[in-house]
């Protein structure tokens, strides 16, 4: 594979900055809340612009590896600093910086807590970004858990809804899909025989036989794919997005559902592709499982945050099946759909949290009219909608093309089983919009104010976004296609 070493860390800017807002808020002292929100906005603005800055400046014609950055840390265990970016990581750090700071725009007005609450946003997303460009499987490891663990305080703190159980539920879930991860890791890297962590080394040097490929590959597929909401691991996801605060929500299911996938393609498919060959037939149907169970469970919610969670669930179930089908299309649709999922539930969860906060309640039959009270306010929460139904220039759109196309072509019978549910799920997402925003008016929240320009901005960025790579797919799609073509190329015969 290509290297590229970088000639500025970039990629490490990206993680001090966020260390560095840390040590900041914690340093404020927790009554000066709007210097803790002035500095949180200011940090969180920073990995923003060098992930943008990182995605538009990579060399797409090179391709492979770049703004490379390797350390040996560790040497007699073969841990190394090291650090890349490529079309697989690059889309996912611009997602990552994109809703982690509208996320902190989204929770300007939080109140209770301030401090404590930005900390542990601040230490979330530096695990986030950590596992996006990590290339060493100790680091994996090690910034997948830094990523997961503020996310119990987050939500059995700030969340509302049975939040106690919702943050238990999700933190058994996810360190049983840890417990999976840790030992494949390490059954790779002694059967390597090579002494390494090195996920570049082992992937292009290890000989793996195909028994061991089959064994890894499932113990990463369970491990990351529970984060990811594979059916049926799902259980925590609709919970968890229910009890979590609207900026956790948006997080959670914009960028941390998304590590699940990217530890799925970058572990198991990079170093073990023969398994991934022999588990896509399986990955497809729990995929299509998903995708269909997740707008029928969706259909039946009166919760909008239950809906947006079964729909996350079907949503993800697309990534799995271009995922599953080995091919470039296939793949290409996956990552697309990671990053354009990521963007559309944020502007779902930030429209909701909006709504909630006027009328403290996320119940769809006490809800309509509101297109009548707050129709700004309303039109973001459409654009989502018609985002997740999969509307033409919008994101969303052609990722989902994208797999449909590999997998009627690999799959035809789960290709159409997909199609079909994509249906289903777009009647559930008109049913929502009809009920919340049209009909009859709740007569008790007639007074409400609209969402004045300040709180807007973070919904304008995601809406701009959405459009922007709905308008232009090809700005994302040359990007992924560096990888995925050279990438599949490589399994061939």
């Amino acid at each position: 594979m290509h290297m590229q070493f970088a000639d500025f860390p970039y990629l490490s800017a990206i993680l001090i900055s966020c260390v560095a807002g840390l040590l900041v808020i914690l340093m404020i002292p927790p009554e000066r809340s709007r210097t803790i929100r002035q500095v949180s906005a200011t940090f969180s603005g920073i990995p923003l612009i060098l992930s943008l800055w990182l995605f538009f400046a990579y060399d797409k014609k090179a391709g492979g590896l770049q703004f490379v950055e390797k350390i040996m840390w560790v040497p007699s265990l073969g841990i190394t600093y090291f650090n890349g970016a490529d079309g697989f990581s690059l889309p996912m750090l611009l997602l990552t910086g994109i809703v982690f700071f509208t996320g902190v725009l989204t929770m300007w007005e939080l109140e209770y807590r301030v401090k404590e609450f930005f900390a542990l946003i601040f230490l979330m997303v530096t695990g986030v970004f950590g596992m996006f460009m990590a290339l060493d499987l100790f680091f994996i490891f090690v910034w997948y858990d830094v990523s997961l663990f503020p996310m119990y305080l987050l939500i059995a703190i700030w969340g509302s809804t049975r939040k106690e159980y919702g943050a238990m539920k999700l933190t058994l879930y996810l360190l049983a899909g840890s417990a999976l991860i840790l030992p494949g890791i390490l059954y790779l890297v002694v059967t390597s025989g090579l002494g390494t962590f090195d996920l570049v080394e082992l992937m292009y040097m290890a000989k793996f036989t195909p028994f061991q490929q089959r064994f890894a590959f499932i113990l990463f597929y369970i491990g990351f794919g529970i984060l990811a909401g594979v059916w049926p691991f799902h259980t925590w996801s609709p919970v968890g997005h229910v009890a979590a605060p609207t900026a956790v929500s948006m997080i959670h299911a914009g960028v941390l559902m998304k590590i699940g996938a990217f530890g799925v393609l970058r572990v198991g498919l990079f170093l073990c592709p023969e398994g991934w060959q022999y588990w896509a037939p399986l990955m497809a149907l729990l995929a299509t499982i998903g995708i269909v169970y997740g707008a029928f469970a969706g259909l039946g919610q009166t919760d909008l945050k239950f809906c947006i969670g079964y729909s996350s669930v079907s949503h993800m179930g697309i990534v799995g099946l271009g995922l599953a089908t080995v091919t470039v299309d296939g793949l290409s649709g996956a990552v697309f759909q990671m990053f354009a999922h990521g963007v559309m539930t944020a502007l779902f969860f930030s429209s909701v949290g909006y709504i909630y906060d006027r009328t403290h309640t996320k119940m769809i039959p006490e809800l309509g009219g509101l297109a009548r009270t707050m129709p700004v306010a309303t039109t973001y929460f459409v654009i989502a909608a018609l985002t997740g139904i999969g509307v033409p220039c919008l994101a969303s759109f052609w990722a989902e093309l994208m797999v449909f196309i590999a997998s009627f072509r690999v799959y035809p019978l789960y290709g159409t089983l997909a199609v079909c549910g994509l249906v289903v799920s777009a009647l559930f997402m008109l049913r929502v919009v009809q009920n919340t925003c049209y009909g009859p008016e709740n007569e008790k929240f007639g007074h409400l104010p609209d969402i004045p320009f300040g709180p807007g901005i973070p919904r304008m960025i995601l809406v701009s976004v959405i459009v922007l790579f709905g308008l232009f797919p090809s700005l994302m799609f040359e990007m992924i296609q560096t990888a995925s073509i050279p990438f599949i190329d490589r399994l061939l015969p």
